[in-house]
């Protein structure tokens, strides 16, 4: 074969590749795909070289932070048009759900979980677009009560609906497979003291 035609026929094509396009057309090289890097499967690979014994319960735990990420970010979408936090959407939920429409602030912090300040942020947002009130109880003028108010009722309704709709941003989990991880999760809470361990 001559120099020229060599030259025809442009650089060699590396093996498992292919070259696309009519001739005098810029060059395709066609790369076999690798399945995306995934950064908790090598934390789990160098954890399980160093530390074999503990590996699989640090890939358990940073598994569950990142898929808490994920769904938080999910569902944060899914209320964005409502103008509320997930924070916020269940201190909402939770007092519509009360008989009264209304629980002590102490109570509402205990219920959902978290620092009394977030509730203290939580409550004070809400009520400052006239979701919730704040008022003292007239039992105990040291405690301070929230109460849903209508709008904050027909709001909790409207992003309960858009949620539910939503799957919760897992449409794709099954119900039997949302209740295995229920019962997982809550084997893993009763682990860390979060719950009372159940019996049997």
């Amino acid at each position: 074969m001559s120099r020229r035609r060599r030259e025809d026929q442009g650089p060699p094509v590396p093996e498992g590749a292919s070259r696309a396009g009519p001739p005098g057309s810029h060059t395709v090289i066609r790369v076999p795909d690798h399945e995306p890097f995934d950064p908790l499967a090598e934390a789990h690979r160098q954890w399980h070289a160093r530390w074999p014994d503990q590996a699989d319960r640090m890939a358990a735990v940073t598994s569950v932070m990142r898929v808490q990420q994920l769904l938080l970010a999910r569902v944060e979408d899914i209320l964005k048009p409502y103008g509320i936090t997930f924070a916020a959407y269940e201190a909402l939920r939770l007092l519509a759900f009360t008989r009264a429409g209304s629980l002590p602030m102490g109570k509402l912090g205990a219920r959902l979980m978290v620092h009394p300040a977030a509730v203290t942020n939580a409550i004070g947002k809400l009520e400052q677009r006239g979701l919730v009130r704040r008022s003292m109880s007239p039992e105990d003028r040291r405690v301070v009560l929230a109460t849903i108010t209508d709008a904050g009722r027909s709001l909790a309704d409207e992003a309960t609906a858009a949620l539910n709709e939503a799957a919760f941003g897992l449409p794709g989990l099954t119900p039997e497979q949302a209740a295995s991880l229920v019962g997982m999760l809550r084997g893993v809470r009763a682990l860390t003291g979060d719950i009372a361990a159940e019996d049997g």
